[in-house]
């Protein structure tokens, strides 16, 4: 990957929050992500599906991809340490 989510947000959609480097989640740290809520009907991968800055934003975000917003958990990231 060329160019991190340190420096464009939107390189994190798609991974793994847990897979982010450390420059990456301090960069991000405080951002509200949205997370596909777990279900044995689906067992979703752990990965962001939408970053912003509200959790407003992040409906937005989810909203314009075609997701329902219903099936995600929203959490701010903190800090990894």
């Amino acid at each position: 990957m060329s160019v991190s989510a340190a420096k464009d947000i939107r390189e994190a959609i798609g991974r793994n929050p847990d897979r982010l480097t450390l420059d990456e989640r301090r960069a991000l740290v405080g951002k509200y992500i949205a997370l596909e809520i777990y279900s044995p009907a689906t067992l979703p991968l752990r990965r962001i599906e939408a970053i912003a800055d509200s959790m407003a934003d992040c409906v937005s975000m989810l909203e314009a991809r075609g997701l329902n917003p219903r099936q995600f958990e929203y959490t701010r990231l903190a800090p990894a340490y």
